[in-house]
């Protein structure tokens, strides 16, 4: 596989020992969304997403992007994923994996989506995926680097704001 950018690598499922997440894991979060995509509703872009999450309790939880013929109202896999976890009670995020049919790069999260996935963190595992299980793994603080995230709100302000009418 070919160098990438700074600390992000390229890699297929058997070449790394993980700490965090298992091999076995990785490759079911893989596999997940890879299967999601199956679930995609896009009849304007044709452009299959799907993602699965891996939650702090080891809860494995799938998503797919859902398109509205008012386009800017649809659904990123990522988002749609999150979603669901945290309706479901979830509220940290060890990795996801994401997958779409380009077989010559990999897929990466759109700007809304790197923000989305900042509110739960900056320090748990984005695996951007081709159809043929290979991945880069980088986290989401090598996404969105600088973000601004929820712990912003609580940081020291200056105390007056003049109006500017």
């Amino acid at each position: 596989m070919a160098a990438t950018q700074s600390n992000s690598e390229v890699m297929h499922i058997e070449d790394r020992d993980f700490k965090h997440v298992s091999k076995e894991t990785v490759a079911k979060l893989i596999q997940l969304s890879h299967e999601a995509k199956k679930q995609t509703y896009c009849p304007y872009s044709k452009f299959r997403v799907g993602a699965a999450l891996l939650t702090l309790d080891n809860s494995l939880l799938t998503g797919c992007n859902v398109e509205n013929a008012s386009y800017n109202l649809g659904m990123c896999a990522e988002r749609n994923v999150i979603a669901k976890a945290v309706s479901e009670g979830h509220r940290g995020f060890k990795a996801i994996a994401i997958a779409s049919d380009k077989s010559d790069q990999f897929i990466s999260p759109c700007g809304g989506c790197r923000q989305f996935m900042r509110e739960f963190g900056s320090n748990w595992d984005v695996y951007l995926t081709k159809p043929d299980g290979s991945y880069m793994k980088m986290t989401v603080e090598e996404l969105l680097p600088v973000s601004f995230g929820p712990e912003d709100l609580t940081k020291k302000k200056v105390s007056y704001i003049p109006n500017n009418n």
